[in-house]
């Protein structure tokens, strides 16, 4: 197994639904250890940075406004494997397709109308994972004990 630190953000979804404490009650469950947590609000620079792959695309302007409808919680969780196994709770991007018990099963937009309605973004590398904390949280702010 493998020791690793990834990067989890909170969408405004999960802040509207108030879902963050039960979702990090799971993350606790699995015996995770918070290294950072914060809540900000996203620029449009740091989401163009975050987003570099999609900001070209016509519908940034749209994912854009709905990180920005609210503060996220920025995470920065440790543990073996954690990246993998973050995702597996989380479930598929599409939370139509993600299955119950999984994060974005339980939680997640069933409507259809938006895949960024998922809950949470999680890191899905550790080279990923390395960039995203360093984008979300100074130096100060990762802390081991």
């Amino acid at each position: 197994m493998a020791n690793e630190t990834t990067l989890i953000l909170f969408k405004p979804d999960a802040i509207t639904k108030n879902l963050t404490g039960e979702v990090l009650a799971r993350f606790a469950k699995e015996g995770f250890v918070i290294r950072g947590i914060k809540m900000m609000t996203l620029s449009d620079e740091i989401l163009a940075e975050h987003y570099a792959h999609i900001a070209a695309m016509p519908f940034f302007p749209s994912v854009r406004g709905f990180m920005q409808e609210t503060p996220v919680i920025a995470l920065a969780l440790e543990g073996d494997n954690v990246i993998s196994r973050i995702r597996d709770l989380l479930g598929p991007t599409d939370s139509t397709t993600a299955a119950a018990g999984t994060i974005r099963g339980d939680f997640g937009d069933k409507s259809g109308d938006s895949k960024m309605r998922n809950v949470c973004h999680a890191s899905d590398s550790q080279e990923a994972a390395a960039a995203e904390i360093k984008r979300f949280f100074k130096d100060s702010e990762i802390f081991a004990y």
